[in-house]
């Protein structure tokens, strides 16, 4: 098992390699950023972090997921946010990099995977972000009433996201948590035939009157396995930034919202607690 020496990459940086909770973890150094490294969960990416460029994102949604965050509230102004999944807590470092004075919880159960970001990846002593390891919906329940401007779920265990992370029930906690004028948004991974990602558009349909899902068109049109972004707000959310965003991106995504939203479900029924499963696990090809 090999470490970063005092976390500063030379030729030979190695890798980090260690048993967590979820799995072996793996910190590959970045050949192409000098104090970068991406986490993997036995084999499946989960995060990249750039310590010297926070602001950096480098997973495709995870990008998409930073254009949410970017307009959740005026540039720079601080908010309050959820992070439910933490990985290498790149989107907490994103929000602390862009939005100082910020303040955030990370929900992430896997409390081996903290030590070991924690120490591998030390957060910014500074950035005001409270780290608790505990079931993400169970430290959702934590948060106070109406606390929340942001709440950005990422959850995935052994490549799927838990049941009880997709049913109205726990939609109705994250609409507790949240402002009147606060954002939600989650990272939704499915393939053809795309049962999953409809269902979890029909959940989210019952509990906000606004969406918006951000995604690669081969993936809305069922022709592989990827991410989507859902945003859910009580508010209207920035459809035309968001469109233009996610156009200029090097890798471009189409929003959908509205109609065409209404219409991609194909009449799929909202999810309960009692109906729940999880969402379906990748193909072996998704990962190489």
């Amino acid at each position: 098992m090999g470490r970063s020496r005092n976390n500063r990459r030379g030729p030979a940086a190695e890798a980090v390699v260690e048993a967590v909770d979820g799995g072996l973890a793996q910190l590959l150094p970045d050949p192409d950023r000098a104090r970068a490294w991406m986490l993997l969960i036995d084999g499946a990416p989960q995060s990249h972090v750039d310590l010297d460029d926070p602001a950096y994102l480098s997973f495709e949604y995870q990008r998409r997921l930073g254009h949410v965050i970017d307009l959740a509230a005026p540039p720079g102004k601080p908010v309050q946010a959820v992070h439910l999944g933490g990985g290498a807590f790149t989107l907490a470092r994103y929000v602390a990099a862009t939005r100082p004075r910020s303040t955030q919880q990370v929900v992430e159960r896997d409390a081996a995977l903290v030590r070991l970001v924690r120490r591998a990846l030390p957060l910014d002593p500074g950035a005001r972000i409270r780290v608790r390891s505990v079931d993400a919906r169970a430290g959702l329940a934590r948060v106070p009433d109406g606390w929340a401007d942001l709440i950005v779920a990422d959850v995935f265990s052994g490549a799927r996201t838990p049941a009880h992370l997709t049913s109205t029930e726990f939609l109705d906690e994250v609409r507790r948590a949240l402002k009147p004028s606060g954002v939600y948004a989650a990272n939704v991974a499915d393939g053809p035939p795309l049962a999953h990602l409809r269902g979890q558009i029909a959940t989210a349909a019952a509990r906000f009157p606004e969406l918006a899902l951000i995604a690669d068109p081969a993936v809305l049109r069922g022709r592989r396995f990827g991410n989507a972004v859902l945003a859910a707000s009580a508010q209207p959310l920035p459809l035309a930034e968001l469109t233009r965003r996610a156009a200029c991106d090097p890798h471009p995504a189409r929003v959908e919202h509205g109609r065409q939203l209404t219409d991609f479900t194909g009449g799929a029924a909202p999810v309960t607690d009692e109906a729940a499963v999880a969402s379906p696990a990748p193909p072996p090809s998704v990962f190489g």
